[in-house]
């Protein structure tokens, strides 16, 4: 079992880190740090199509790293 968890977590920490760099930046250099948080407060920043797809699959796949983390930890001890 414990052998499978340290597989799966090593899959699911790769495939994580690629949806990460696949992700597009939310700001551009210096003058979107400037105006970003008005922006993203009232702008419209829905994302569409990919951004919402690898936001969601981002989401998933961290919350099964962090399970799958602690599954490990535990049969460790």
């Amino acid at each position: 079992m414990y052998t499978f968890l340290i597989t799966l977590l090593i899959i699911v920490s790769v495939a994580l880190i690629v949806v990460v760099l696949l992700q597009s930046g939310k700001s551009a250099g210096l003058s979107g740090a400037i105006s970003g948080g008005a922006e993203q407060l009232f702008g419209k920043q829905k994302a569409r199509g990919l951004d919402l797809i690898l936001h969601r699959v981002t989401i998933v796949l961290s919350v099964l790293f962090f399970v799958l983390t602690i599954a490990v930890a535990y049969f460790v001890k």
